[in-house]
C-alpha cells in the first residue's frame, strides 16, 4: 500500500488564479491547470529566493519532492507562455499555514505587516 501524500505548507492562496492571452481569440483551447503547491514553489525560489532546500522546509517536505514540483510547475509555465495556453491555478494536496509563522517564513511576515513586509 502506498505511503499516503504528505500536504504541502502554502503562506496563501494566489490573489488571481488565471492568466493567459489578452485576446481570447489567440488563446490555445487547451488550458494548463498548476496545482497551488506548485504555484507555492515557484512564488518561494524564483520570486523570494530561497534555495529548494529553504523552500523544502518552508513547505514541510522533503527536498526531492520541491525539486519535483518545482520542475513541474517551471514546465506548465513554459507551455503556458510558449502555446499560448490559459494557466489555471487551483486544487492539489495543501493546508494553508496559520499565519503565525516566524521571520522565514516571507507570505507569514507580509500577511501580518502588509504586502511589502514593512
Amino acid at each position: 500500500m502506498p505511503r499516503p501524500m504528505k500536504l504541502r505548507k502554502v503562506c496563501y492562496m494566489p490573489e488571481s488564479n488565471r492568466f493567459g492571452p489578452l485576446d481570447p481569440d489567440t488563446a490555445c483551447k487547451d488550458n494548463i491547470r498548476m496545482t497551488v503547491d506548485e504555484y507555492e514553489a515557484i512564488r518561494l525560489i524564483d520570486l523570494e529566493g530561497f534555495t529548494q532546500e529553504e523552500c523544502a522546509k518552508h513547505m514541510d517536505v522533503a527536498r526531492t519532492t520541491v525539486q519535483g514540483i518545482y520542475i513541474e510547475a517551471r514546465k506548465k509555465l513554459a507551455e503556458s507562455l510558449v502555446n499560448g495556453n490559459i494557466l489555471l491555478i487551483g486544487g492539489g494536496g495543501y493546508k494553508i499555514c496559520d499565519g503565525l509563522g516566524n521571520s522565514s517564513c516571507p507570505g507569514c511576515q507580509k500577511r501580518r505587516h502588509g504586502k511589502d513586509g514593512s
